[in-house]
């Protein structure tokens, strides 16, 4: 493989370039096996990176001693892989059955107590003071609790990334997690997000057809695209506009009036707490005009006639083909990856064992020349070093968060934008920070699942000490900026005219991050066990030009150019003190974690 010079590094990063295609190859030639005698150790390790999440030398070394039928069979159809049972995720109990199903809003939430005397499985007090507040506490509970735990999932989703010897059952699962995106900030309940990994976990591989329906009777998506008001008579177009625009065939292979139709053959389709439910009495069965076919179609039919429609195959093979081998393809291309997947009968894993064993995947202008995404970026650092469990600082959800890829997160319906969206200048500097905080753990972290620092968090925490100062209920929940303004006058006032409400929203907010916060279970917040010193007398390197070598080998798809190489074994020698390595031991700690620093801040390390 060529090396590239720092402005075609640039290039790749900043502009998205991928270099050209091989010259007078067809997609059939393109799409062939890579002749036995090419495969070697540098295709076992760029398969690896891009089936899984990269992984030690010792990794590599046993998937390059395979041939290479044999190494993409492990990576995608598990063959010869340990059975191993994954830990499931451990829920904190702290969903009550009054809370199903969630108001959409404080308001709604009050407004239903005072018109049937309860809510959230709380009645209405009947008298005393503030008779709404155990509501509304509990509402502001659930907020928090749902969104604590959510973080808890996706922690616990990323250490299955990180030990899965399945890794590309997780990649998959974080495929589809970005094509049929939800958010919890509007499922407001992490139990549907959890359920929705799970499907994607469990069908990520298999036939196309059968997620798609899972995943349209699945009660996150339901949520999230508003089934509830899409029924008989007032068809809602949310769902059925997102899966033909963006989950099956991409622009403008359908019209306005296929979409309406469509909404109307998945009225009645909605959810009761964790499962799919039909209610035939809001479902619109009469007839329907749907991509030039005329009948009575009901949901899955109206799957059906989308899945026979010439865009869908070549649609999600080709956004496949982006994610894992490149973001330019040629509409040839496009069309064979197209026929051949539906050819297999919308076949995940025989589309990706077509990919993964064909020329085009080993490609000299493919490997090496995609960007990772913040989750793919931590986890596979802790795979190339070896770790066997997620670190708790740095905390995943905050820097992947920061980077711009909170897992159950996503910002819209369409998911995160890959490639070159993952950097920008500022980007780049977190991605830096997330380097230096692994090697140089920063002492003064502070959990988010402990202490609450999103945007309400100084009000919550004003509240708390003017608590703690002996003040009353309204005193202590006055906005911050209110502090120095309010005289005594004033305060008396306020006073007598709290005793009167219903509720304090404010005290509200503050009481449901202490009912979460004393509910959720914590994240384990371990620091990143590292031992370089131990990997380096390992491999026996005796020289800072050896260590450099083997550093850049194990971390970088891209080599580095000679004055780079020269550069670091210059400083790490001075840093060391001696170029004796293995007599330096005792000090050599240091050295080696500036050194991974270093390494895991260069331009070529985002590239994989």
């Amino acid at each position: 493989m060529r090396k590239l010079t720092g402005v075609a590094i640039w290039m790749v990063l900043v502009l998205g370039w991928t270099g050209p295609y091989a010259a007078g190859n067809t997609p059939k030639q393109r799409l062939e096996p890579l002749p036995a005698a090419e495969w070697d150790r540098s295709k076992a390790k760029h398969l690896l990176e891009r089936a899984g999440f990269g992984g030690t030398p010792a990794e590599v070394n046993r998937l390059a001693a395979m041939s290479l039928a044999d190494a993409v069979a492990y990576l995608v159809r598990f063959d010869g892989v340990p059975n191993v049972t994954l830990p499931s995720f451990e829920h904190s109990g702290i969903f009550d059955a009054g809370l199903d199903p969630f108001p959409p809003s404080r308001p709604a939430t009050t407004k239903l107590a005072e018109e049937t005397g309860e809510a959230l499985g709380i009645k209405v007090k009947a008298g005393g003071n503030r008779p709404l507040q155990p509501i509304v506490n509990k509402f502001f509970y659930w907020l928090r609790a749902s969104r604590l735990e959510t973080d808890r999932v996706a922690q616990w989703w990323a250490e299955r990334m990180l030990t899965s010897p399945r890794p590309l059952e997780e990649k998959m699962a974080l495929f589809w997690h970005g094509h049929f995106a939800t958010n919890e900030d509007k499922v407001r309940d992490y139990r549907k997000m959890h359920k929705q990994v799970e499907l994607f976990q469990r069908d990520g591989l298999g036939n196309f057809r059968t997620l798609l329906i899972n995943v349209a009777q699945d009660p996150a998506m339901l949520a999230f695209l508003d089934a509830g008001v899409n029924v008989k008579g007032s068809p809602n177009e949310n769902f059925a506009r997102e899966i033909m625009e963006l989950f099956t065939m991409g622009v403008d292979n359908y019209t306005e009036q296929d979409i309406r139709e469509a909404a109307r053959a998945f009225t009645g389709w909605n959810f009761t707490g964790l499962d799919f439910n039909f209610d035939a009495g809001k479902h619109d069965d009469g007839g329907k005009n749907i991509l030039g076919h005329i009948g009575n179609f009901d949901g899955v039919q109206t799957i059906d006639l989308i899945l026979q429609h010439e865009a869908t195959p070549r649609f999600i093979a080709t956004k496949l083909y982006r994610f894992f081998v490149q973001d330019s393809i040629d509409a040839e291309l496009q069309t064979e990856l197209g026929k051949r997947f539906k050819d297999n009968n919308y076949d995940i894993t025989a589309l990706l064992e077509i990919l993964f064993s064909s020329r085009e995947f080993y490609a000299g202008h493919v490997i090496g020349q995609r960007i990772k995404g913040p989750v793919e970026l931590l986890i596979s650092t802790y795979r190339k070093l070896g770790l066997t469990n997620l670190p708790g600082a740095p905390d995943f959800n905050l820097v992947t968060g920061s980077l711009g890829q909170r897992l159950l997160h996503p910002p819209t319906v369409a998911g995160w934008s890959q490639g070159r969206a993952w950097i920008t200048p500022s980007l780049l500097i977190e991605r830096g920070n997330f380097a230096l905080d692994l090697a140089f753990p920063d002492i003064e972290f502070i959990p988010q699942d402990r202490y609450p620092i999103y945007p309400s968090g100084p009000e919550i925490r004003a509240v708390q000490q003017r608590l703690r100062d002996g003040q009353d209920m309204l005193s202590a929940t006055r906005p911050v900026d209110m502090a120095a303004s309010m005289d005594t006058d004033m305060m008396a006032t306020s006073n007598r005219v709290d005793r009167q409400e219903a509720f304090n929203t404010r005290y509200g907010s503050f009481r449901g991050w202490q009912m979460a916060i004393q509910r959720v279970k914590p994240i384990p917040r371990d620091l990143a066990t590292l031992d370089l010193t131990r990997m380096v007398v390992r491999a026996e390197l005796a020289t800072s030009a050896e260590v450099i070598d083997y550093f850049t080998a194990r971390f970088l798809t891209v080599p580095i150019d000679g004055t780079t190489r020269q550069n670091l074994v210059e400083l790490f020698t001075l840093e060391l003190g001696s170029d004796d390595v293995l007599a330096s031991s005792t000090v050599l700690e240091e050295p080696l974690r500036l050194l991974l620093h270093l390494i895991l801040s260069r331009p070529e390390y985002h590239l994989g």
